[in-house]
C-alpha cells in the first residue's frame, strides 16, 4: 500500500515537473515581469551593469572553456572510446539525415538566418579588431567571413553537445540517473546533489538561461516577420500583428513539442533542411556564384590561419564594447544553452557512437553553418560591394531585421525569396522553441519521455513571456538577451567538470561495452 502511494507520488511529480525547479523558475519569471512593469529602466540598467561586469570578468574564462571543450572532444573522438554506443542500442533510433536535420535546425535556430544574412556584412563595413583592412573593399571580405565563422564555428558548436552529452548519456542510460543538468555534477558530488534541494537550484539556473536565450529570438522573430509583412504586403506593423505572428509561432512549436521527437519535431526539421537546401541552391546557381565560391575558401583559410588570434582575443587587445557584444555575447549564449542542448543530444543520439555524435556536432554542423553564412552573408557582401544595397547605417545600428529583408529582396527571386527566408527563419525559431520546451520538460520530469502537458506548459510560458515583453517595449527583449551573459556564469561552472568527466564517461562506456580492457 505504501509502495503504491510512493509510486503515485513519483508519477505525479513526473507529470507536473520537479516542484523546486517549477517554483523557482516560474517565480523568477513572474518577478522579472513584475519588476519590469514597476520600473522598466531600473531592471534594464541593472541587467546592463550585470552584463558588462560578467562579460569583463568571465569573458576570457568563457573562451578558454570553449577552446578546451572543442580540442578535448576532437581528441576523444579519435580514441578507441569513440566507438562506444550511446543508450545501449545496436542501431540508431533516427536515420542519419533525420538526426542531422534535427541537430542543425535545433542548435542553429533563428540565428541561422537572422545573423547569417547580416553579420558578415556588418564585419565587412565595420572591420573587426583582428584585421587592419579598409572597410567596404574587396580585401575586407575574407576577414568579415572569418569573424562570423569564429562566432558560429567549431568552438561554439562543440560546447552544445559533445563532452556534456557524453556525461549525461553515461549517467542516464548506464547509471539510471535523470536527464537533468544536475546530472552533469553527479560524478563530482554523487547522490547528495541529486536528491537535495541544491540540485533543483542547479537545474533552475540552466532552465532560466535557456528561457532567456529562447524568448529573445522568439520575440525578435515576431518583429522581423511583422516588418516583412508590412514591406511585402502592406500589412500594418503594429503590436496586434506581432502578437498574431507570435501566437502562430507558439502554436506551431507547442504542437511540435507535444507530438515528440519522432513526429512534429522531426517533420519540421526535415522540411526546414530541405527548404534551406533549396534556398541555398538558388543563391549559388543564380547568384554571384564565383564570388561566393572564392569568398568561402578565402574566408575559411583566414579562419583557420587566424583561428587562435580571433578566438583568444580579449578586452586587452580589442575594444571592450566590441568584445562584449560579439565574442563574449555569442559564446555566453552557447554556454547558456549547453546543458539543455546536451540533454537533447543525449536523447536523440541513442544508438550512435560517441565519435559520430562529436563529429556531427563539432565538425559537420559548423562546416554546414559556415557554408550557409557564406551563401547569405557572402551574397549580401557582394551586393553591398557592387552598390545594389547599402546596409551600412542599418547594421551599424544593429537593425538586422531590416538588413535580412533588404538582402532577401536583392537575391534571385526577389519577393519570393524574401517569403521563403521569412518562412525559413520562422521554422528555425520554432524548432528551437519545440526542442527547448521538450528539454525543459525533461529537466522537470527527470527522464526522456516527459508528459505532453509539461512540454506544452513550457512552450506556452515562453510564448506568453515574449508577448508581455513585446507589449512593454522591444528593448526589454534586448535586456533579456543581455541577461544570457549573466546566466552563463553559473552555467559555465556546471559545465566545467565535463572537461575531465566527459573522457572518463566515454572510456567507462567503452569498457562496459567490451570495446577496451
Amino acid at each position: 500500500m505504501t509502495q503504491s502511494a510512493s509510486d503515485a507520488d513519483r508519477q505525479t511529480q513526473s507529470s507536473l515537473g520537479d516542484p523546486i525547479v517549477l517554483t523557482l523558475s516560474i517565480g523568477f519569471i513572474v518577478l522579472f515581469l513584475a519588476l519590469s512593469f514597476y520600473d522598466l529602466d531600473l531592471v534594464a540598467n541593472s541587467i546592463s551593469q550585470g552584463f558588462a561586469w560578467s562579460a569583463l570578468t568571465f569573458g576570457t574564462y568563457f573562451q578558454f572553456l570553449m577552446l578546451l571543450t572543442f580540442f578535448i572532444a576532437i581528441g576523444l573522438a579519435l580514441t578507441p572510446a569513440g566507438n562506444a554506443k550511446i543508450g545501449n542500442l545496436d542501431a540508431p533510433e533516427l536515420s542519419t539525415f533525420k538526426w542531422l536535420s534535427i541537430i542543425l535546425c535545433t542548435l542553429l535556430g533563428g540565428g541561422g538566418v537572422f545573423f547569417a544574412a547580416g553579420e558578415p556584412i556588418y564585419h565587412f563595413v565595420n572591420v573587426p579588431p583582428a584585421f587592419d583592412t579598409d572597410p567596404g573593399v574587396a580585401a575586407a571580405v575574407p576577414g568579415a567571413l572569418a569573424q562570423s565563422f569564429t562566432h558560429w564555428g567549431f568552438v561554439g558548436w562543440a560546447i552544445l553537445g559533445s563532452l556534456t552529452a557524453i556525461v549525461l548519456a553515461h549517467a542516464h542510460y548506464e547509471k539510471g540517473q535523470p536527464l537533468q543538468p544536475r546530472t552533469l555534477l553527479y560524478p563530482l558530488f554523487g547522490e547528495r546533489l541529486m536528491r537535495g534541494p541544491l540540485g533543483g537550484v542547479v537545474d533552475t539556473c540552466c532552465v532560466l538561461a535557456v528561457v532567456a536565450g529562447t524568448v529573445g529570438p522568439v520575440g525578435f522573430l515576431a518583429t522581423q516577420v511583422s516588418h516583412g509583412l508590412e514591406v511585402l504586403f502592406g500589412l500594418p506593423n503594429t503590436f496586434v500583428t506581432r502578437l498574431l505572428v507570435l501566437a502562430t509561432l507558439g502554436m506551431v512549436y507547442v504542437l511540435s513539442a507535444v507530438s515528440g521527437v519522432h513526429k512534429g519535431m522531426q517533420l519540421l526539421s526535415r522540411f526546414n533542411v530541405m527548404l534551406a537546401l533549396g534556398i541555398g541552391a538558388v543563391i549559388f546557381l543564380f547568384g554571384p556564384t564565383l564570388f561566393l565560391f572564392n569568398s568561402y575558401f578565402a574566408g575559411m583559410g583566414t579562419y583557420l590561419d587566424d583561428f587562435f588570434k580571433m578566438v583568444t582575443m580579449t578586452a586587452e587587445t580589442a575594444p571592450a564594447d566590441w568584445m562584449q557584444w560579439w565574442i563574449v555575447f555569442f559564446y555566453a549564449w552557447f554556454i547558456a544553452f549547453a546543458p539543455l542542448m546536451a540533454i537533447f543530444m543525449a536523447r536523440i543520439s541513442r544508438g550512435r557512437t560517441i565519435r559520430e555524435m562529436i563529429l556531427a556536432v563539432a565538425v559537420i554542423a559548423p562546416i554546414a553553418t559556415t557554408v550557409w553564412f557564406t551563401l547569405l552573408g557572402g551574397s549580401g557582401i557582394y551586393y553591398q560591394l557592387t552598390g545594389v544595397i547599402d546596409l551600412t547605417d542599418a547594421l551599424t545600428n544593429f537593425q538586422f531585421d531590416i538588413a535580412t529583408l533588404a538582402l532577401a529582396q536583392a537575391l534571385p527571386g526577389g519577393t519570393w525569396m524574401a517569403l521563403a527566408i521569412l518562412l525559413l527563419t520562422t521554422i528555425f525559431v520554432a524548432t528551437t522553441g519545440d526542442s527547448m520546451s521538450y528539454s525543459i520538460a525533461m529537466v522537470g520530469a527527470g527522464h526522456d519521455e516527459p508528459s505532453p502537458f509539461l512540454r506544452a506548459f513550457w512552450g506556452v510560458i515562453m510564448t506568453i513571456m515574449a508577448a508581455v515583453l513585446l507589449a512593454m517595449r522591444e528593448g526589454q527583449i534586448a535586456a533579456l538577451q543581455q541577461f544570457i551573459v549573466i546566466t552563463a556564469v553559473p552555467v559555465s561552472l556546471i559545465l566545467l567538470p565535463s572537461l575531465w568527466d566527459g573522457p572518463k564517461a566515454a572510456f567507462a562506456m567503452a569498457r562496459e561495452q567490451g570495446l577496451i580492457d
